[in-house]
C-alpha cells in the first residue's frame, strides 16, 4: 500500500467523506488522486454512494487504528498560514472585498481564476512580516488576484507595477487609480516575451501565481526574478494538485541556479474557488466514472506560497529571448475544460 493510498483509507476511516472533501484533505497531484482513488474502487477497498465514499470491510482490515489516535489538526484560528490579520488588516481585507466587486470576469483563454479574498490580505500580512512592503518598489508578474490593490490600500510600497497579457485588466486598474488615488502602474504584456529593459533589476520584490506548465513557471519566475535588484525577494504559488514532485524539483533547482534560496514554504495558503460566472474547473469530476456528487461548495483547491531571496545579484537565464511556453499540461492540467481525464 503506497502513502496515498493509507492517506485515502486514513481520510475514510474517520468518516464517510465526499469527493470534494477528500480533495480538501489531501494535498496530492491530482491525477494520482484519481488513479488512486479508482484502485481503491476497484478493488474493493472502498465503495461509493450518493452520500459519498466509505470503507469496506476488505479496508477496514489495511487501516491501524492506533494511528488513527495521533491525528493532528490545521490551526482553526491561521488555517495553517501561521499568519492571523489584526484589525488594520480586516480593514483593509473590507475594502479589498467591495473594490474588487467589479473585477473583470476569468476567461479561459488565460487559464485565469483568483484567489478568496482573505488568502490576497493573507499574503500582504506575510509581505509585511517580512518587512517586504514599507517603502519597497514591487512587480507582480500576472495579477488576476488583484494582488496590486490590497497593496495599493496598504499605502504601503513605494512602487507597484503589473504586467499582465489581460487589458481588460489594465482598464480596470485604471479605473481603480482614479477612483481611489492610487498609483497602479499597468504594461500590457505576455510572460513569453522579453522583460521590457526599463523594468529590469528595478524593483525590491516580485509576486506570481504563475502557470503550472514546466515552461510556463520557469517563464514567470525568470521574469520576475529579472526585475528584481540585489538582494531581492520573491513570491510565488505552486500547487501540489497540478503540478508534480518533478516540477517542484525542477523549479527548486532553477532558483538555485538563479543564486536565489527558499526562506518558506507553506503549504495551502492559498485557497482558489473552480467554479466562476464563465467557466467551471470542476467539470474533470464528471468524467471519472465515479459516483461524484455536485461540490457543495468545498474550495479544496490550494495553493502552496513560497518566499525565496536572491543572495546577492541574481543570475536570471534566458533574459533577451523569446520563451515558447505551453499553455496547457496534458498530464497534470485535469482541471482545464479541454484536458482529458
Amino acid at each position: 500500500m503506497n502513502k496515498l493510498e493509507a492517506l485515502i483509507l486514513r481520510e475514510l476511516a474517520t468518516s464517510r467523506k465526499s469527493f470534494w472533501e477528500l480533495l480538501d484533505k489531501i494535498n496530492f497531484p491530482l491525477k494520482d488522486f484519481v488513479k488512486t482513488l479508482k484502485k481503491l474502487s476497484e478493488e474493493g477497498s472502498i465503495a461509493s454512494d450518493e452520500n459519498g465514499f466509505y470503507l469496506t470491510e476488505k479496508g477496514k482490515a489495511k487501516i491501524s487504528m492506533k494511528s488513527l489516535e495521533f491525528e493532528g489538526r490545521t490551526c482553526p484560528s491561521c488555517g495553517g498560514k501561521g499568519i492571523v490579520l489584526n484589525e488594520k488588516f480586516n480593514e483593509v481585507l473590507e475594502k479589498f472585498k467591495d473594490i474588487v466587486k467589479e473585477r473583470p470576469i476569468p476567461t479561459l483563454d488565460f487559464f485565469q481564476g483568483y484567489m478568496l479574498e482573505q488568502d490576497v490580505i493573507a499574503r500582504v500580512t506575510f509581505m509585511h512580516h517580512y518587512n517586504d512592503l514599507e517603502g519597497k518598489s514591487i512587480a507582480l508578474i500576472g495579477d488576476d488576484d488583484l494582488l496590486s490593490v490590497a497593496l495599493a490600500l496598504t499605502g504601503l510600497p513605494s512602487r507597484i507595477t503589473v504586467l499582465d497579457i489581460d487589458k481588460r485588466l489594465g482598464n480596470f486598474l485604471r479605473r481603480i487609480n482614479k477612483d481611489y488615488g492610487f498609483n497602479i502602474e499597468f504594461t500590457e504584456y505576455n510572460v513569453a516575451d522579453p522583460l521590457p529593459s526599463e523594468l529590469k533589476g528595478k524593483f525590491d520584490v516580485f509576486s506570481s501565481e504563475p502557470l503550472e506548465t514546466l515552461s510556463g513557471l520557469k517563464a514567470f519566475i525568470v521574469r520576475g526574478i529579472s526585475c528584481l535588484k540585489e538582494n531581492g525577494v520573491g513570491y510565488f504559488g505552486l500547487t501540489r494538485y497540478e503540478a508534480s514532485s518533478k516540477k517542484w524539483h525542477a523549479i527548486q533547482k532553477l532558483l538555485v541556479n538563479m543564486n536565489c534560496v527558499i526562506t518558506d514554504i507553506i503549504q495551502g495558503f492559498s485557497v482558489y474557488p473552480m467554479q466562476y460566472e464563465t467557466i467551471n474547473y470542476e467539470e474533470f469530476a464528471s468524467k471519472l466514472g465515479l459516483k461524484i456528487c455536485k461540490n457543495p461548495g468545498i474550495n479544496w483547491y490550494k495553493s502552496a506560497l513560497i518566499r525565496f531571496e536572491v543572495l546577492g545579484s541574481a543570475k536570471p537565464s534566458s533574459v533577451n529571448k523569446k520563451l515558447k511556453i505551453k499553455f496547457i499540461d496534458s498530464e497534470e492540467d485535469l482541471t482545464h475544460p479541454l484536458s482529458e481525464v
